[in-house]
């Protein structure tokens, strides 16, 4: 009976911990958008953690403002963690991508592993649609 109790209370925990995690990723993605910033490249790589779980988005060198004249090239966003839309050529996007990465972060931390690992774009499809 303690074990259960003990198990469901770390249950809780890690929930509570996602949901903080989440919370901050997408009130620090919320912000940039704001701005007209998309960030393209979120991924558990690009986001700092302190010791209090205080959360940091790094690496914009792949961020554009809304307003850029020219297309958005499909060369960004880590594999795992590209939408469908740019895995497809879609070349005018929107934050949309940067919300598709945030929940492939978030399957991640519920399931513990990555949810989409595909070896290429044709593999990265296939795993998204099936």
């Amino acid at each position: 009976m303690t074990k259960k109790l003990h198990d469901e209370s770390s249950n809780i925990n890690t929930k509570l911990k996602i949901k903080n995690i989440l919370y901050q990723l997408l009130s620090g993605l919320s912000y940039c958008h704001l701005l007209k910033i998309l960030h393209r490249d979120i991924k558990p790589q690009n986001i700092l953690m302190d010791n209090n779980e205080n959360i940091k988005i790094i690496d914009f060198g792949l961020a554009r403002t809304y307003e850029s004249i020219r297309p958005f090239t499909i060369e960004v966003v880590s594999l795992w963690y590209r939408a469908p839309e740019i895995l497809l050529g879609q070349t005018e996007y929107t934050a949309k991508v940067d919300v598709w990465a945030v929940g492939c972060i978030f399957g991640e931390l519920l399931f513990n592993k990555v949810l989409f690992k595909g070896e290429n774009e044709l593999d990265q499809l296939t795993k998204i649609f099936r």
